[in-house]
C-alpha cells in the first residue's frame, strides 16, 4: 500500500514539473525574440536559452555546412547547420532545415545558398552536453553525415575555432528560401505528459488493494 501511494504522489510531483515546463516552453516560444547578446546575457545569469524566440544577422558560410540524419513529416533527409558569420567575427550554427536525402549535397540546391547579409528569425536551442546515449552512432565527419549535434566537432571540422563559436544553435522558421529548399520550421516539440493516468493507476491499484485486503478482513472476522 505504501509503494502504491508513494508512486502516485510521486507522479502527480511529476505532473506538477512537466505542466510547468510546457508553459514555461510556450513563454520563451512567443516572447519578443532575443538578438544574440540577449541569449548571452540569459546564459550568464544562469537561465535556458532553449526554445526562445531569437534572431540574428549575419552572412551564411554555405561551403562550410554540416549535414545531421533526421527525418521531417515521414521522409529521410538532413537538417542542414550552416555558420552564420556575425559582424564581430563570431559564427552561430543555424539549422536552416530540411533537404531530402538525395538532395545532400549543396550542389543539387544551389538556389538555396542564401548569399550577402542575412536576418534569420528562430528558436534557439542549447548545446547537447555530450552523446544522447550508446545507441547513437559515431558522427561520420568524413562523409558530413551528424547522427548527433556535436557543437565543437561541427565547428572544429569546418576550420572554425571552437572559442569563437556562440554556445547554442538556432533553428530557422519556415520563411521560406529560393528553391524551396531547405525547409525551415523544423523544430520538433514533443513532451509527452501522461503523468496523470499514471498517478491515478497507481491510486487506483492501491484502492483496489485496500478493498480486497478490506473483504479479506471482513471474511476472516466472519
Amino acid at each position: 500500500m505504501a509503494i502504491l501511494l508513494s508512486l502516485g504522489t510521486w507522479q502527480v510531483r511529476r505532473l506538477h514539473w512537466k505542466e510547468a515546463l510546457i508553459a514555461d516552453i510556450e513563454a520563451r516560444r512567443h516572447a519578443d525574440p532575443l538578438d544574440v547578446a540577449g541569449l548571452e546575457a540569459v546564459l550568464r545569469e544562469g537561465g535556458d536559452v532553449d526554445y526562445r524566440a531569437a534572431r540574428a544577422e549575419g552572412r551564411y558560410l554555405n561551403d562550410k555546412e554540416r549535414h545531421f540524419l533526421a527525418t521531417f513529416n515521414g521522409e529521410a533527409g538532413f537538417y542542414i547547420y550552416t555558420p552564420l558569420a556575425l559582424s564581430d567575427g563570431r559564427y552561430l550554427f543555424v539549422n536552416r532545415g530540411f533537404v531530402p536525402y538525395d538532395l545532400k549535397e549543396p550542389t543539387n540546391r544551389p538556389q538555396g545558398a542564401l548569399q550577402g547579409d542575412q536576418t534569420i528569425s528562430g528558436l534557439a536551442r542549447a548545446r547537447l552536453p555530450g552523446k544522447p546515449g550508446f545507441m547513437v552512432p559515431d558522427n561520420d565527419e568524413a562523409k558530413n553525415i551528424f547522427y548527433w549535434k556535436d557543437l565543437d566537432r561541427m565547428a572544429a571540422s569546418v576550420g572554425l575555432p571552437g572559442d569563437a563559436v556562440l554556445p547554442f544553435f538556432l533553428d530557422a522558421d519556415a520563411t521560406p528560401v529560393p528553391g524551396g529548399l531547405p525547409r525551415g520550421g523544423v523544430t520538433q516539440i514533443d513532451l509527452p505528459n501522461s503523468h496523470l493516468q499514471y498517478a491515478i493507476t497507481w491510486y487506483g491499484l492501491a484502492f483496489a488493494l485496500a478493498l480486497v485486503c478490506a473483504f479479506a478482513f471482513v471474511r476472516r472476522k466472519n
